[in-house]
C-alpha cells in the first residue's frame, strides 16, 4: 500500500506566493522606493558636495511634511480618539495639552525631513523617541508651482536649522475648533527665517514662501488706521483690548483667535471662508520659536515684518523660546507700530 502524503496543487502554490509578494510589497514599497531614489539620485547633501543643501529642495520637502503631518492631524480628529493628556504648564499657568494628533504628525514630519536631510539640525515641539522611527522618504518630486517660482539655492548644511510645529493650536484642536489648526515648517539660515510653510489640514490649504525667492500667497492691502483690526490669542484678548484701544483708538477691533499660524494667515490674502482677516498680530507673552518661525519667514518673503514688541529681530538659533512678545504686520509702517507699543507687554500684565 502506497504511503499517504499531501499533494500540493501548483496553482494553489502560485496563488499563495503571489499573495505573499503582495503583502511584502504593501509593507515595504515605500521603504524600497525611498532607498531606490537615494541610490539612483543620491542624498541631497551628498549630491551637493557633502556640506551644502538646496533651499528649493528643503521647501519642497517642507511642504510635503506639513501636508503629511496634516493628514495625521485630520485623521485623529475625525476618529474622535485624541488620547489627550497634559504635558506640563505654560509660564502663565495654563495647561499644555498633547494628543495622538501631535505625536503622529510629529513622527511623519520629523522623519521625512530627517531621512531626506540627515545633516540638518531639526527642532520640533514634540519629543521624538527612537523606537517610533518612521520609514518615510521623499520621492524627489518638486511641485510645479515651486519649480516655476523658485530657483535652486545652495547653502551650507551647518547653517540650517529647521523648526517643526506638528500641530499648532492643540488646545483648540481638543475643543474641535478646527479652523485654527495648522501644521508648520520653517527653515532658518544662520538664524534668519528664509522658508516658511503653513498648512491648514481641515481646508487643505497650504501657504509657502521663500525669502528672495517667491511664494504662492499674497499680502492683504486693506489696512485702515481708523479701524485697525488686531488679532490676538484667545487667552490674551482681555489683557490686550484696553491697551490696544488706548493706543490705536476706540474703533480698534480685537479678534481673539487660536494658533500662531492662523494669526499670520489672517494678515494674508487666503482663500478660506473660515479665515478671519486682520491688520496686525500682537502677542504679549513668551512664545516658542516653532510657533512663529514659519509665519516670520512667510511675512518676510512678502515684505512684512515680525519682531519683538520693541522691534528687535527674532533669531532662530539657540534657545527654543522668544521672550519679548510679538508684533507682526504687512503693508504697514512697522516701526510706527513699534513706537506706539513700547510698554504694551508691561501694561497688559498690570491688568492681571
Amino acid at each position: 500500500m502506497a504511503p499517504m502524503g499531501i499533494r500540493l496543487s501548483p496553482l494553489g502554490v502560485a496563488v499563495f506566493c503571489l499573495l505573499g509578494l503582495g503583502v511584502l510589497y504593501h509593507l515595504y514599497s515605500g521603504f524600497l522606493a525611498g532607498r531606490l531614489a537615494l541610490f539612483v539620485l543620491g542624498d541631497p547633501a551628498e549630491r551637493a558636495g557633502g556640506g551644502t543643501v538646496d533651499l528649493r529642495e528643503l521647501l519642497a520637502v517642507s511642504v510635503l511634511a506639513a501636508v503629511k503631518g496634516g493628514e495625521e492631524v485630520k485623521r485623529v480628529r475625525e476618529s474622535n480618539v485624541l488620547n489627550e493628556k497634559a504635558k506640563g504648564k505654560t509660564r502663565e499657568g495654563a495647561e499644555e495639552k498633547m494628543t495622538s494628533g501631535d505625536v503622529l504628525s510629529n513622527r511623519k514630519m520629523f522623519y521625512l525631513l530627517k531621512n531626506t536631510f540627515p545633516s540638518v539640525q531639526i527642532n520640533t515641539e514634540e519629543h521624538v523617541d527612537a523606537p517610533d522611527k518612521e520609514t518615510i522618504f521623499w520621492n524627489r518630486s518638486i511641485p510645479e508651482d515651486i519649480k516655476e517660482k523658485i530657483q535652486p539655492k545652495m547653502v551650507p548644511a551647518e547653517s540650517v536649522t529647521v523648526w517643526i510645529d506638528p500641530l499648532d493650536a492643540t488646545h483648540e484642536y481638543t475643543e474641535d475648533l478646527r479652523q485654527y489648526v495648522t501644521t508648520m515648517v520653517c527653515v532658518a539660515v544662520n538664524g534668519e527665517p528664509v522658508v516658511g510653510v503653513i498648512h491648514k489640514p481641515f481646508s487643505a490649504y497650504t501657504a509657502w514662501a521663500m525669502v528672495d525667492g517667491g511664494s504662492n500667497v499674497e499680502a492683504r492691502s486693506s489696512y485702515s488706521e481708523r479701524t485697525p483690526r488686531i488679532i490676538v490669542s484667545r487667552s490674551h484678548a482681555g489683557k490686550v483690548e484696553q491697551v490696544a484701544r488706548q493706543t490705536f483708538g476706540n474703533k480698534t477691533v480685537i479678534i481673539p483667535a487660536g494658533g500662531a499660524g492662523y494669526k499670520v494667515l489672517a494678515l494674508l490674502d487666503v482663500p478660506d471662508k473660515k479665515q478671519e482677516k486682520a491688520d496686525v498680530y500682537i502677542h504679549v507673552t513668551y512664545i516658542k520659536k516653532w510657533d512663529i518661525c514659519a509665519g516670520n519667514a512667510v511675512l518676510k518673503a512678502l515684505g512684512g515684518h515680525m519682531t519683538t514688541l520693541t522691534g528687535e529681530e527674532i533669531s532662530y538659533t539657540g534657545s527654543d523660546g522668544n521672550e519679548g512678545g510679538l508684533l507682526a504686520s504687512i503693508n504697514v509702517n512697522h516701526q510706527a507700530l513699534v513706537d506706539k507699543l513700547p510698554d504694551l507687554e508691561k501694561a497688559s500684565h498690570k491688568q492681571t
